[in-house]
């Protein structure tokens, strides 16, 4: 999985297209490509990115250590704007919120960034193809230990990027005038008695050290994406949320637009094409039905026809007259045991057969036990289908004769 790590100048210390630092990293956090660009120009690496990590400037957010209710989720978030606004300088509504983890005496830390600069910048990542998008305060991605503050200073425009972190969940930001010495010794200011770990770029860090020479306890180290982007995966507050659908589900949803409208309308091609072969049939079936009914009130016009049964009422009434005229029907008591007989032959004379029913234009023919063989079986059936009749042995020792498919009954 590939993230693309940028992070961004602070917004009082940059022009309107400043440089951001960005780094590529693959699984495992292999480096694959780090450099140095404005956001606009980073279409390519963005595209190409499964997630796009976008490291605030600590200048640019706000973190406050609140005690908050026990609330979650969307109540949590309702929430608050009430409970920030009296430590913010202009309204909560035009600020975007995201709240940590509270701690065991109900404390939580509170992210405060201005929505409209967020919103911002998100949707220059989204209009440039990202995937997904997460917005961190850089302070809370510096690494820490236990009992010490971690700092770094960077050079961005006409002044110096102070990000300070002083706890799990609680750091800050300033932009400082371009003046190494006062920067340094504000930093240290910050830190308060602890040991501190102030991070440089590696062409400054000779002058730093210079510089930090006579302070105690500061160890001054090269900076370096490592440790950012070991720190950006447990920084525990993402303002991209706070953002609702524009961080980037929406741009997943968007790759995916023209294929389901392409689908929705091939499901409702056939949806109309399968009304319209249903309506067809439909009319077809009328028009059967109405010619069926046709036929037999001409036949029998003293006769009411059964709605759907037309058929076999005309079958009924066929077989009916055939009686009256002395023609036995071949589905018949008579004329099926009748034809059983002739083609059991010889075997008639035997007592084969133990009894027989008549039963739904079929004939039930059960025999008696070990009377017919195989090949005296296979006789019988060449005979009953000889006469237009099928023989079926649904059970051992039980037969079922029935008229044969097309045969006229």
């Amino acid at each position: 999985m590939t993230i693309l790590y940028i992070r961004h100048p602070a917004k009082a210390s940059t022009d309107s297209a400043p440089a951001c630092s960005f780094v590529l990293a693959g699984d495992g956090g292999v480096l694959l490509q780090q450099g140095s660009a404005p956001l606009g120009s980073l279409g390519q690496l963005i595209a190409g990115a499964q997630q796009v990590v976008l490291l605030l400037a600590a200048a640019d957010v706000t973190l406050l250590r609140l005690k908050t209710p026990p609330l979650a989720g969307a109540r949590l978030r309702a929430a608050l704007p009430g409970l920030v606004e009296e430590h913010i300088l202009g309204e909560a509504q035009d600020c975007l919120l995201a709240a940590g983890a509270p701690d065991a005496a109900g404390m939580r830390t509170v992210a405060v960034a201005q929505r409209a600069w967020a919103a911002v910048l998100v949707q220059a990542l989204l209009a440039q193809g990202a995937r997904k998008v997460a917005l961190l305060p850089s302070q809370l991605c510096l690494p820490l230990q236990p009992g010490s503050v971690t700092a770094s200073l960077h050079a961005v425009g006409n002044g110096l990027e102070l990000a300070l972190r002083q706890a799990p969940q609680e750091g800050l930001g300033l932009v400082l005038p371009a003046q190494p010495q006062q920067a340094l010794l504000t930093t240290r200011a910050f830190a308060g008695d602890v040991p501190l770990t102030l991070y440089v770029a590696q062409a400054e860090l000779a002058q730093y050290q210079q510089l930090a020479a006579d302070m105690q306890g500061v160890t001054l180290e090269s900076d370096h994406w490592a440790h950012w982007i070991a720190g950006a995966k447990n920084a525990g507050l993402d303002l991209a949320p706070a953002l609702g659908t524009a961080t980037g589900s929406a741009t997943e949803w968007r790759r995916w637009r023209w294929p389901l409208r392409l689908a929705l309308l091939a499901v409702i091609v056939n949806l109309a094409g399968m009304n319209i072969e249903w309506m067809r049939l439909k009319r077809e079936a009328a028009t059967v039905r109405t010619s069926m009914q046709q036929t037999f009130k001409a036949a029998y016009p003293n006769e009411v026809p059964v709605y759907g049964l037309e058929a076999e009422q005309m079958r009924r009434n066929i077989a009916a007259a055939r009686l009256q005229s002395g023609q036995a029907s071949m589905d018949d008591f008579t004329s099926m045991s009748a034809a059983l007989g002739e083609a059991l032959g010889g075997l008639a004379g035997r007592g084969v057969v133990a009894s027989l029913e008549y039963r739904e234009r079929s004939l039930i023919v059960k025999l008696k036990p070990d009377t017919l063989d195989a090949s005296a079986q296979a006789q019988v059936r060449d005979g009953l289908a000889a006469r237009k009749l099928t023989l079926n042995e649904t059970a051992p020792g039980v037969w079922k004769i029935t008229p044969a498919t097309g045969a006229k009954v």
